[in-house]
Order: C-alpha cells, then sequence, then structure tokens
C-alpha cells in the first residue's frame, strides 16, 4: 500500500478490533438462544446467570450510546463527541495489558504501568497528530480532571453497575464483593452527575434489599 498514513490508520483499526477477545467480569444480559424460542424466554424469565460475559467492544459501545443519551446529566456542560471517543478508545489499552478487575487489589499494583506501555504501543500505530490526539484522549480519562473525563469516568460505572443489577447481582456474588467496596467505586460518579449518583445510590440499597450484593 502506498498510502503510509492509510495504512497506519488501518493498522489501529485491526488493532482495535482485539478488543472483542478481551473479557471483562459483567456478563451480558441477552445470550446465544435465539429470541422468540422457548428457550430463551424461560432462561429470561428465570434471570439465569448467563453463559458468557461481555467482551470489551462491547462496553466501549454501550459507553459511547450512554454518554450521548444521558449527557443532559452531566454536572457541566460537555463536548458529547468528545466524550463518545474517549470511552470508545479508553479500554484500548487492555489488548495488551489485559482487563484489570476493579475490585483486584493485587493486579492494581501493577496496572498502570501495563497500561502505560500498552498506550504507547497502541497509539503510537496512528499518524503521529491522531496518535497524539487519542493518547491525549486516554491520558484525560485516567486523570479524570476535565468535564468530558468526569462525565466519561461516571459512564463507565453506570454500564456494568446496569448490568449487575440486572442479573441479580451475579458478578458481585461471583467474586465475593461487599457493599462499601461498590460504594467506595461508584462514589466518583457523582464527579461526572450529581443526578445519576443519586440514581446509584438508590440501585444499590435495592440491590442490598433484595439480597444482590453482600451488605
Amino acid at each position: 500500500m502506498e498510502n503510509e498514513r492509510l495504512k497506519k490508520q488501518l493498522e489501529f483499526l485491526l488493532t482495535l478490533d482485539k478488543l472483542k477477545n478481551v473479557y471483562r467480569q459483567t456478563y451480558i444480559l441477552c445470550d446465544d438462544l435465539p429470541q422468540g424460542s422457548k428457550e430463551f424466554d424461560d432462561n429470561f424469565k428465570e434471570k439465569k446467570p448467563l453463559p458468557r460475559r461481555e467482551n470489551d467492544a462491547e462496553h466501549s459501545f454501550s459507553l459511547a450510546i450512554a454518554a450521548a443519551v444521558l449527557a443532559e446529566y452531566s454536572n457541566e456542560p460537555v463536548d458529547v463527541a468528545k466524550v463518545m471517543k474517549m470511552v470508545l478508545v479508553h479500554d484500548a489499552v487492555e489488548i495488551y495489558a489485559g482487563d484489570t478487575y476493579c475490585y483486584d487489589d493485587e493486579g492494581a499494583k501493577t496496572k498502570e504501568a501495563r497500561e502505560k506501555a500498552a498506550a504507547e504501543k497502541i497509539f503510537g500505530t496512528l499518524p503521529e497528530e491522531q496518535a497524539a490526539e487519542y493518547r491525549a484522549l486516554w491520558d484525560e480519562f485516567e486523570r479524570n480532571d476535565t468535564p468530558e473525563a468526569r462525565f466519561s469516568n461516571a459512564m463507565d460505572r453506570i454500564q456494568p453497575l446496569l448490568l449487575n443489577y440486572s442479573r441479580e447481582g451475579y458478578s458481585w456474588k461471583e467474586h465475593g464483593v461487599n457493599s462499601s467496596q461498590v460504594r467506595k467505586r461508584f462514589d466518583k460518579v457523582k464527579d461526572g452527575s450529581e443526578e445519576l449518583g443519586r440514581m446509584v445510590d438508590d440501585l444499590l440499597d435495592k440491590a442490598i434489599e433484595n439480597g444482590f450484593l453482600i451488605p
């Protein structure tokens, strides 16, 4: 290919496709059973644990949609397009660094170093100015020091919460996570949105009341 710029851009896009192979600890809300089948209906009604975890590509897509739909609840005005870009690439580093479960204290010790090395590798495949733009978005998300970053981080917490709550706390139960751990993590939602933070508090109260989450 003669167009070196395009070659680099395509390499980046193909690398990001690997996010489909990075699995998280949350479970998707529908399985591979044909919708409309008796098996699918029975599984849904009984809210059985689902057979597959969510991957990073699905997670990032969900955050982008959530950001567009829920932007009105941000504490501060945000550039929605920027937020969508930010959440779409925020987990790109996990292609090489792996997904670190948010309640994994041991994994957290090396998370920053692993992810910074991965960011250099992944974003470095782009043409220079695009590499700088997307690396800056990733760094901004990590610093959590702008309205866009705070709202993006709120989305990053709310989406798995909704999945966990909808599956009756299956992932929380699987890992023995308790309410104090969860509340500590979700306190940051209020930095991006007070309104959504109140919704989170309400869901966590209900999760404890219904036995989805250890008090």
